[in-house]
This record gives structure tokens, C-alpha cells and sequence, in this order.
């Protein structure tokens, strides 16, 4: 029997994130591949533009899975929303005023969650998810998810998410989006 590795999980802050970049885009881009999403080299090229910004913000924070001998298996990572921000301005249905206040620290926004084919069914994500939100000072995180993504959206019900609405990213044409939000307090 062969027995489940650990896969050592390091919290990072931006610059930590930042130095690698190539770990997140490499598991972004294999995990984005694959039905529903369906992401192309030039979508995820387009995705990793915003990256150097994102992880420039203070509040950025970040999780990457290895294994023992340092491949790249899963990661995590977002911000807290900025009292301006857009995302709930993307809802196709709109939400009360109390739930849209943002003051730049009350909600984290979890922006990628993703975790590699082979290393899968282990408990990665859900580690990934308990070490990026460890010490979080948040009331809440938000995510946007397919709802193709079955594993995906079954994992986040069942670490307590619960859909507020859909929305398209980032205004694009995309398909609808679930938006889940999770309380933490």
C-alpha cells in the first residue's frame, strides 16, 4: 500500500509569490486546461498579466503546494477587495447595499484555487484553502466558480460557501459563474 505524501505547503506574502510566478502559472495553466474552463496558452497569458499587479498589493497572500522534491502541485491565492472594487457590480442580480460594503479589509477575494491533475483526491485543496485563510483578519472570503466544475464547487459547499449569485468575469462574454461567499466569523 503505497502511503499519501504530505506535500509541504508554504503561505506566501506578494514579493515570496512573486519570485514564483512560473510555479502559479504552470499549475494554473494545466488545471485551467481541462473542461469547463478550457483555457488556452494566450487565456492564461492574458490571466498572468494580472499576476505582477496582484501580488504588488500589501494584502496579497498566497499558498503553493510541492512535493518533496520541489514540483509544483497546487496553489492558492488572493487580496482583500478594495472599497471600489467592481465584483459585485458583475452580478447579474443585484445584492443588498450591507453586503456590497467594502472597506478594503472585510473581504478576502480568493482569486485561484487549483490543484494538478495528478495530485488530486488528497486533500490538497482543502489544505491550500486552511493555510491561505489561517490568521485571516477578514470577515469573509469570495470567489467566483464554474459551475461546471463539479469537484470544485462541491468542495467549496462543503467548506461552508454558499452561492449568492452569478456573475460573467471580469465583464467578459464568459460563461456564468457561481458567486460563493464564505463566512469566517
Amino acid at each position: 500500500m503505497r502511503q499519501q505524501e504530505t506535500f509541504p505547503i508554504a503561505r506566501m506574502d506578494g514579493p515570496a509569490a512573486a519570485q514564483v510566478e512560473d510555479a502559479f502559472r504552470l499549475i494554473y495553466a494545466e488545471a485551467f486546461a481541462e473542461s469547463p474552463y478550457n483555457e488556452t496558452e494566450d487565456e492564461v497569458a492574458a490571466a498572468f498579466r494580472h499576476f505582477p499587479a496582484q501580488a504588488r498589493k500589501h494584502t496579497f497572500r498566497a499558498a503553493l503546494a510541492r512535493t518533496d522534491d520541489g514540483e509544483p502541485v497546487g496553489m492558492a491565492y488572493g487580496f482583500p477587495l478594495d472599497p471600489d472594487t467592481g465584483w459585485w457590480d458583475e452580478l447579474t442580480e443585484p445584492v443588498s447595499d450591507d453586503l456590497r460594503r467594502e472597506d478594503g479589509l472585510r473581504t478576502f477575494g480568493l482569486m485561484e484555487l487549483a490543484v494538478r491533475g495528478p495530485w488530486r483526491g488528497q486533500g490538497i485543496a482543502r489544505r491550500l484553502h486552511e493555510t491561505l485563510l489561517d490568521s485571516m483578519e477578514a470577515e469573509r472570503v469570495l470567489l467566483n466558480v464554474h459551475p461546471g466544475g463539479k469537484a470544485a464547487s462541491a468542495a467549496y459547499r462543503a467548506w461552508g460557501y454558499r452561492k449568492i449569485g452569478e456573475a460573467r468575469p471580469w465583464g467578459t462574454g464568459e460563461d456564468l459563474h457561481d458567486v460563493m461567499i464564505l463566512d469566517l466569523h
